[in-house]
């Protein structure tokens, strides 16, 4: 039984566990969300999240007609590519980032009160890693 016990632990000791940075990529969008704050731009929504390589995230908001929104997202390190795009209520594409790294921004104006939907896709992520990801939908 030990002998199966340490072998458990030997073959533990070579698995890379994911570590997900949450904070780095948290600080990061801290950094965007205070510079906005200068231009006018306030905090509508922020949020943090864990995504593996192709793995994404929906999120749900109501954007209001007359506003100018700006959907911004900061991953961390283990993250090279992240993928931001606006839906509306139906599933249409409304807007996309057209960027290939870790910091997209999409900025849209809705004719509209309505729900969107703001994806965030984790396109390219070391591997066997999860990618910390930040998101704020801001507004002026």
């Amino acid at each position: 039984m030990r002998a199966i016990a340490l072998l458990g632990l030997t073959l533990m000791a070579g698995v890379q566990t994911a570590s997900a940075d949450e904070k780095q990529a948290d600080s990061c969008l801290r950094t965007k969300i205070w510079e906005g704050y200068s231009d006018g731009w306030a905090v509508r929504t922020a949020t943090t999240a864990s995504l593996g390589m192709g793995e994404h995230r929906v999120y749900l908001v109501t954007l209001y007609a007359g506003n100018e929104y700006k959907l911004q997202v900061c991953g961390d390190d283990s993250a090279t590519d992240v993928d931001l795009v606006l839906h509306d209520a139906e599933g249409v594409e409304l807007a996309r980032d057209q960027t290939d790294d870790r910091e997209p921004v999409v900025t849209y104006k809705p004719a509209n009160t309505e729900t969107y939907y703001v994806v965030l896709y984790a396109g390219q992520v070391d591997e066997g890693q999860k990618a910390g990801v930040a998101m704020a939908v801001t507004y002026k």
